[in-house]
């Protein structure tokens, strides 16, 4: 292995190994502080490496480092005898167990200090506004910071950005708030259209003719042509190539004329008439700051809060992104996947300097902290989110939910858990191979 893939090897172990030691840190501080004996403190899994023991509790290096835990005494049972978890307040209890992820978002918040210290911060400032366009009739001008676009509150260019990627835009009223010399302004525009007309299909490559995807409900689609066809004509025209079928689409630009596609598949040539379809793209008018600028230490501090909230926000709009179904349980990575990104992380930025790379491991943690913090908040049976679900009904109640019950419903739980875990391990791998 190059002196490269070890040192990604070593920041995914730091990251992971930090990320899930204070996580499990909050649990055990709380469990102390209530009176709870800690039985076990470890980092990792499996077989114990290094081991010792200290006011009643073991605290512990395990060989996997993956995982880690805050082994409470009677966590799992019935038992309310002294120092167990049943015999603290249901408040207390709650406390402990909302912990770990209010301490991943501690670790996610210093995280941000030290790259907003350093690098700077994200504002969604206006760079340029296309002459004539409709947001320029608006009122829209260069160096106005956007605070919110569509009602969807903006703090950061990022913010923008991921609005933006999971929501096309449309031909919808444009509504932004800005803030210009220290004044809140409403901009509202309907945004120029550009009409153009396709066959509906994406490209392997630039220079390839091989259809990688077709446009659903426009022309190829509709005539029957497939992923894996390759175009070799249009209208008796050879189109060997990428350069060939530009050329030919801006010497004859497509509109609503039917035009006749010849391709190849299994080495067969087939012909087929294509209506190019309308396809009308909305013009926002402007660009906007995707770079940093330095903080002074108000700003650190008010920006690596911001930073976090991104963070905690575009989780949870990737998991209702997951949800709705417009994003497939593939894209989502465990372990192996997570390591992967931050060689890849890791590999891209070292040649920039080892500053740059310490921010981008840093930005990992910040992320993957996060990510947890929220994951674990989740009402999911065995997570901390499930437990505190139980939790809060007994402090409605007044009175617990059956403990057998209970510890029924978190196996349940930690079994889907397990099975997902190796769904994603193994998808992981796959797109490792």
């Amino acid at each position: 292995m190059k002196a490269g893939g070890e040192l990604s090897i070593v920041f995914a172990i730091l990251i992971f190994s930090a990320v899930i030691l204070f996580h499990e840190f909050g649990h055990f501080l709380l469990a102390r502080k209530n009176g709870i004996i800690v039985n076990e403190f470890s980092l990792g899994m499996g077989p114990r490496i290094l081991s010792f023991e200290k006011n009643g509790t073991r605290y512990s290096w395990k060989l996997i480092p993956l995982g880690g835990s805050c082994a409470m005494a009677g966590e799992d049972t019935s038992d309310t005898s002294e120092g167990t978890f049943h015999s603290a307040s249901v408040w207390g209890r709650i406390a402990v167990v909302a912990a770990g992820p209010v301490f991943n978002f501690i670790l996610a918040f210093a995280a941000a200090l030290v790259i907003i210290g350093i690098g700077g911060y994200n504002p969604a400032k206006v760079m340029e506004v296309t002459k004539g366009s409709a947001a320029e009739k608006a009122g829209l001008q260069e160096g106005d910071v956007i605070t919110r676009y569509q009602g969807y509150s903006i703090d950061l260019g990022k913010d923008l950005y991921i609005y933006t990627y999971l929501n096309e835009p449309t031909e919808d009223t444009v509504y932004l708030q800005v803030k210009r010399d220290g004044e809140k302004m409403e901009i509202v525009y309907d945004p120029d259209v550009e009409v153009r007309y396709l066959l509906g299909f994406n490209r392997a490559s630039a220079d390839a003719m091989e259809i990688a995807s077709l446009i659903p409900g426009m022309g190829l689609e509709e005539a029957g042509a497939k992923a894996g066809d390759v175009i070799t004509e249009i209208n008796g025209v050879d189109v060997p190539d990428g350069e060939a079928y530009d050329a030919y689409i801006q010497k004859h630009p497509l509109d609503g004329t039917p035009v006749l596609i010849t391709y190849v598949r299994d080495g067969l040539e087939y012909e087929t008439e294509v209506i190019p379809m309308e396809y009308r793209t909305p013009d926002l008018g402007f660009s906007y700051y995707l770079g940093t600028e330095k903080a002074n230490l108000l700003q650190t501090i008010q920006y690596s809060a911001v930073e976090v909230k991104y963070m905690i926000r575009t989780t949870i709009l990737s998991l209702k992104e997951l949800l709705t179904g417009h994003l497939g349980v593939e894209e989502l990575s465990g372990p192996v996947g997570v390591v992967s990104a931050i060689e890849e992380t890791y590999e891209e930025t070292r040649k920039e300097g080892p500053l740059i790379t310490f921010l981008s491991m840093m930005n990992m943690l910040l992320l993957l902290s996060a990510n947890l913090g929220v994951m674990n908040l989740l009402p999911i049976p065995a997570l901390d989110g499930g437990r505190l679900v139980f939790l809060i009904i007994e402090a409605i109640r007044g009175k617990p939910i059956d403990r057998e019950l209970e510890g029924g419903v978190h196996f349940a739980g930690m079994m889907l858990l397990l099975a997902l875990m190796a769904f994603v391990m193994y998808n992981d791998i796959a797109k490792l191979l």
